[in-house]
């Protein structure tokens, strides 16, 4: 008999992420350090279960975006330096707390987080330098690090632990001038910092893609995101896919000419037509567009297309030919149909659909 929660899961599959960690491992000078992005639930896989996965492989520094998420890995007893990538100014004492590492995107953060650290009588707190090199998001442009500079002077309380960059288009060969001078940028600002400081803090600018593709601008770290979930950045290039979300058959149902399957009926059923119905939806991650038979799923190594559109908690898929029975295990996306093949269909990317599955999927961690 089946119990509720071996409806849905996300299997997370240990094996293939050490080999994608071992991978870009591979790229890299023993010397440089990587980070590893566990931010959004870790790309959907489940933060906490991930950072597990990645303190023991060896990852020298994680990275979150909210300070919420960074609070989370500590009450789970996650050691490794954690940055906060999106650190606001509001929940400075909870990064303090939590021996969390700010990202300092512009002056006003900085002030901010020194006020802290004169109040309790801090010093030498690890923070990380955010430059804008041409994504134009955060971080402190060239004609800001006068003032930079002055600051950090002045207040040796703050620790630059890091300075970094984000490359915007490192995947695309055709903008490849583009990231170089990202790069270069970088380094001269990277560069001025430093002689300032009177002391080196590490550089990194590579995400996944740069790791793949300019390595020779490795610095002193990389950060590894959608990289180490299975996703390269080079054509033809197969990582081995971490998550895989399955669920198992509710109800079966034989219906006939005239039937119709869904909210709006936009499902029609022929002569024998057979339809199971699974335990998961846009609630879960499923976008409504992969409804009406615009993706199929795997089942008992058939595809079987998705009938009618998608509902909130629930879809149906045209199971007729195919052996099925209620309790049989369908393969969202795996090993097949891949997510990048999910995203395709979507005209989206791997991230968008991983990073959607929700919290109620339970994660498990096959080793």
């Amino acid at each position: 008999m089946m119990k509720e929660d071996d409806f849905s899961r996300l299997e997370l599959n240990l094996k293939g992420c050490v080999e994608n960690y071992r991978y870009f491992r591979s790229l890299l000078e023993p010397t440089t350090k990587l980070l590893v992005l566990v931010k959004a639930n870790a790309y959907g896989h489940g933060a906490v279960e991930f950072a597990a996965m990645m303190q023991r492989a060896g990852a020298d520094y994680l990275a979150v975006a909210y300070p919420v998420e960074g609070m989370e890995l500590r009450r789970s007893g996650i050691s490794l330096p954690v940055i906060v990538l999106t650190a606001g100014t509001d929940f400075y004492p909870e990064i303090i707390d939590g021996h969390l590492e700010p990202s300092i995107p512009n002056l006003y953060a900085l002030e901010a987080f020194y006020d802290h650290l004169r109040h309790r009588g801090l010093r030498n707190y690890p923070v990380h330098i955010k430059l804008d090199t041409g994504m134009h998001r955060l971080g402190f442009m060239t004609s800001e690090l006068p003032a930079l500079l002055d600051f950090l002077r002045d207040h040796p309380e703050v620790r630059v632990k890091s300075i970094f960059s984000h490359l915007c288009v490192a995947e695309d060969p055709e903008q490849d001038g583009f990231t170089i001078g990202q790069v270069q940028l970088f380094q001269q600002n990277a560069d001025l910092i430093t002689a300032s400081l009177g002391y080196r803090p590490m550089c990194h600018i590579l995400n996944s893609a740069g790791i793949e593709r300019f390595p020779q601008f490795q610095f002193d770290m990389v950060r590894l995101g959608i990289g180490i979930y299975g996703i390269s950045a080079l054509p033809g290039k197969r990582l081995s896919p971490v998550a895989s979300l399955k669920c198992k058959i509710l109800q079966i149902k034989q219906l006939g000419p005239g039937d119709t399957i869904g909210y709006g009926r936009w499902g029609k059923a022929g002569e024998g037509t057979v339809i199971a119905t699974i335990p998961v939806g846009y609630a879960d991650g499923i976008d409504r567009h992969l409804g009406r038979g615009n993706a199929s799923f795997s089942l008992n190594g058939h595809r079987v297309p998705t009938i009618g559109n998608i509902c909130m908690d629930m879809c149906m898929l045209d199971v007729t030919g195919v052996p099925a029975a209620v309790g049989d295990t369908v393969t969202v996306f795996g090993e097949d149909p891949t997510v990048t093949e999910l995203a395709d269909h979507l005209g989206t990317i791997p991230y968008e659909i991983l990073s959607s599955i929700p919290r109620r999927i339970e994660r498990i961690v096959l080793r």
